[in-house]
């Protein structure tokens, strides 16, 4: 079964990640990679970083002659900022440590002050490093592989942004292709498929930007053509929308995750909510609506799966809120760091590749094998409905 891990500083030397069990045969390049990487860095709202990182994922092992051997894959990524955190971020022992100084004035909302207090750190720089956003670089690279894998099988994973700031756009995706909403996505500076919010939401966010402050907003992860029954409904780790919501709640600075309605189903009636099956030729069906989001009984159903994630505002603010200095016990402004205004539209490619990691081990439990070869005939001879 897949598994995977990362490891890097955010202004360390470089990321690296390991992706242990893509079945052998994959077609593979570090092209497929840099697309979704690039997707990562753009968006209104950004930081100066993404103009000095331009991240590019190196392949170190697991493919051969442009295939995967099925052996664990190693991708790394190099933090091109280093070159001015050396002595900062020294793995070696300082031999004069005062000339860096400790940040002891831990960010309200940030990991700051759980994890010094955790660690038993005196530098909050211990946990900044670890707790950045900049390690989902990594994730996405390593989803990018996934995304690789499921395109094989017609399985697609697509996002876009439905709100920012509490500017709402209007649903369009449900009478879009998955095809439509990517090439939307990926033309608007805010992956916002409503043209007239996203000028709503770029003034919301020039707003902010004045102000010192940060935006969150809310994105949707759609996968389409996974096929019927992954997942399972016999224990609770094994339910496909439990595994989707805890790797979308992985993400740093998510806060919800809603599928299909999401909590709105708790406004409706069963009989309100529910989607009906309609006959659809001899042996198949239909349904004419989608509320569940493609998942019922901890499987998928055949229908598009829709993840609405939650996204915070991100608590370093350029303004620094009040604080406690650790050190002295004494009332501080809380200490400050370069980051994005919002980040909203890169944490969508981060969802798509969470969605992608988390489904491959539900996958691969109906449909797996050691190479591609074996999968695409257990896929092939999957059985249909039963009296069919």
């Amino acid at each position: 079964m897949i598994k995977y891990l990362t490891a890097g500083e955010s202004h360390g030397k470089c990321l690296t990640g390991i992706l242990e069990g893509m079945p052998a045969g994959l077609a593979l390049s570090e092209e497929d990679i840099a697309i979704d990487l690039r997707r990562r860095q753009q968006g209104y709202g950004r930081s100066d970083r993404m103009k000095i990182e331009q991240d590019i994922a190196h392949i170190l092992s697991g493919v051969r002659h442009g295939k995967t051997l099925g052996s664990p894959i190693t991708l790394q990524i190099e933090n091109k900022d280093w070159v001015n955190w050396q002595d900062k971020m020294s793995i070696t022992p300082l031999t004069d440590e005062s000339r860096i100084e400790k940040l002891t004035r831990p960010r309200p909302g940030h990991a700051d002050l759980a994890g010094a207090i955790k660690y038993q750190h005196e530098d909050i720089r211990n946990v900044i490093e670890r707790a950045s956003a900049r390690e989902t670089a990594m994730r996405v690279a390593l989803g990018a592989v996934c995304r690789k894998f499921f395109g094989v099988f017609g399985i697609q994973v697509v996002s876009h942004v439905i709100n920012i700031g509490g500017v709402e756009a209007k649903n369009l995706a449900a009478d879009l292709s998955v095809d439509e909403i990517s090439a939307r996505g990926n033309s608007s500076g805010l992956r916002c498929l409503d043209c007239d919010s996203e000028v709503a939401m770029i003034a919301k966010i020039d707003q902010a930007m004045a102000n010192k402050d940060t935006l969150g907003g809310i994105f949707e992860v759609i996968i389409e053509g996974l096929p019927v029954g992954v997942g399972s409904y016999v224990h609770g780790d094994r339910r496909l929308d439990g595994i989707l919501a805890q790797a979308m709640l992985s993400i740093h600075a998510m806060k919800a995750v809603g599928i299909g309605l999401g909590e709105n189903s708790a406004h409706l009636f069963g009989s309100e909510l529910h989607d009906r099956l309609l006959p659809n030729h001899e042996t198949t069906m239909k349904r004419p609506t989608n509320n569940a989001g493609g998942i019922e009984g901890g499987m998928s159903n055949g229908e598009r799966i829709r993840l609405r994630v939650a996204m915070k505002p991100l608590s370093t603010i350029g303004k620094p809120m009040d604080s406690v200095d650790l050190k002295t016990g004494k009332s501080s402004p809380a200490l400050s760091e370069r980051s994005d205004v919002c980040a909203v539209p890169a944490a969508c490619v981060v969802g798509e590749a969470m969605a992608l990691l988390a489904m491959m081990n539900p996958f691969l439990e109906k449909y797996g094998g050691d190479s591609m070869v074996e999968i695409h005939a257990h896929l092939k001879s999957s059985p249909g409905l039963p009296w069919a």
